[in-house]
């Protein structure tokens, strides 16, 4: 059993992931404690399931959302709870088996070590990732490099990260975006723009099929109309910000 941390808690945005919720949910158990969920509105019955869970274990909390509101509004649900509960900063992992619970203790270290920066999952893909994701993965990581000036965002889609609290919210508050899956890569430049550092961390990456469980939300359409949307607000904010931005890249380091 893991000791409790009163600092670091795991946060586990779901919806409609089926049983894979219940396999995630144990193995982050199994590397830390806290692990809270937020069921984003599920209508396939795993927020009693997870509730039932929780009951006879003080280390799980679940919190369910009314009506499905997008991964980075179940988030900032769970970041308001864990502030008011005095928790400093917040692990990020989806719950559909793709991230692996067994880097959460490493990932936790990091931020511990380093509590101002942002820890970042490098991904490495193996057999399992369609070529399509990969390759949408390398087309938004160079708009966000630029949009950053090159600052250290290793990848902007992977969403297994640990958050300091405190600056995700303020960043969040200022804005009405990042609620969907606008929320990994627009949080990323934006917490880069305020002066977060990165630090990336290699983290192996797996697609389950479809007979294992695996289920993606992600619409082709909607959502890549959503992140160029995204990504053209952004370009506007690095224009405003370059005096900036190339001050801190080329003459902060030197005092």
């Amino acid at each position: 059993m893991t000791t409790p941390s009163s600092t670091h808690l795991v946060l586990i945005p779901s919806y409609n992931t089926g049983a894979t919720v219940f396999q995630t949910v144990r193995e982050a158990r199994q590397f830390w404690q806290p692990v809270w969920v937020v069921v984003d509105g599920s209508s396939d019955g795993t927020g009693e399931a997870l509730q039932g869970m929780a009951a006879s274990d003080p280390g799980l909390k679940v919190m369910i959302l009314p009506h499905n509101q997008g991964k980075g509004a179940a988030i900032l649900h769970g970041l308001h709870a864990a502030l008011e509960a005095g928790f400093t900063h917040v692990l990020a992992m989806d719950a559909d088996g793709q991230h692996p619970a067994d880097k959460i203790q490493e990932f936790m270290r990091a931020s511990l070590e380093n509590p101002d920066a942002l820890i970042l999952g490098l991904p490495v893909f193996d057999a399992s990732a369609p070529l399509i994701r990969v390759r949408g993965h390398m087309i938004s990581n160079w708009w966000t490099n630029l949009e950053t000036l090159w600052q250290g965002i290793g990848d902007s889609l992977f969403g297994f990260r640990v958050y300091p609290a405190r600056p995700l919210q303020e960043v969040m508050a200022r804005s009405r975006w990042m609620r969907r899956f606008d929320f990994d890569t627009e949080v990323a430049v934006r917490l880069c723009w305020r002066g977060i550092r990165p630090i990336n961390i290699a983290t192996p990456v797996k697609y389950l099929r479809p007979e294992d469980g695996g289920v993606s939300h992600f619409n082709y359409l909607r959502d890549n109309v959503l992140l160029t949307g995204m990504h053209t607000r952004l370009f506007f904010g690095f224009l405003l910000r370059l005096p900036l931005l190339l001050w801190r890249k080329f003459f902060r380091s030197t005092y």
